[in-house]
């Protein structure tokens, strides 16, 4: 096994090359997300055990319903997140029939094949470093922008969360250099 930088790897063999992206390893961003997601659910455990013990009037019930609905996509949103730098990773293969893509939180995700003689215009996509979009995806609650983006029958599929614009140039020559020969084999 090989190492592009210290979040990629990958592994050639003689009809497919595995690769796999880590997400960023920082502990103590790991702990205060975690602190932040427990927190997150005892606001809403108070608020929904505050409903079923006071009585409300009609005007507090309706507040309430909106509070606890953005409250849900919030604990969603940052719940997925928290599981990501836990346990996420990206995985792909590429074999003489296809780009295999998946983004995997512990075992659960779905593999989508893309097949080598559809793909075109594979382009880099890294924002500009004092951006709001790059400001925007190092918050920790983000999951973070794909950096590889390619055309696959007229739809554009992205991969490479959060890497750095170094590991971004190796993973796109390697991934390049692996679709060119596995489309000459054919």
């Amino acid at each position: 096994m090989k190492w592009i930088g210290k979040r990629i790897s990958f592994e050639d063999e003689k009809n497919k090359t595995t690769i796999v992206i880590y997400p960023e390893d920082i502990s103590w961003m790991k702990g205060v997300i975690g602190a932040w997601v427990a927190m997150w659910y005892s606001i809403g455990a108070i608020v929904v055990w505050s409903y079923y013990t006071f009585e409300l009037r009609q005007q507090e019930n309706v507040i309430i319903f909106i509070f606890l609905t953005f409250w849900a996509y919030f604990a969603y949103k940052v719940t997925r997140s928290f599981f990501w730098m836990l346990w996420g990773k990206e995985l792909i293969k590429i074999d003489e029939v296809a780009f295999y893509y998946k983004k995997s939180i512990k075992k659960y995700g779905t593999s989508t094949p893309y097949y080598v003689e559809n793909i075109s215009k594979m382009t880099l996509n890294q924002p500009k470093e004092k951006s709001i979009q790059a400001a925007w995806e190092k918050s920790p609650w983000i999951k973070g922008g794909e950096r590889i983006e390619f055309d696959y029958l007229g739809k554009r599929a992205k991969f490479g969360r959060k890497l750095n614009e170094k590991d971004t140039v190796l993973l796109f020559k390697l991934v390049t250099k692996r679709i060119e020969e596995r489309v000459r084999k054919k």
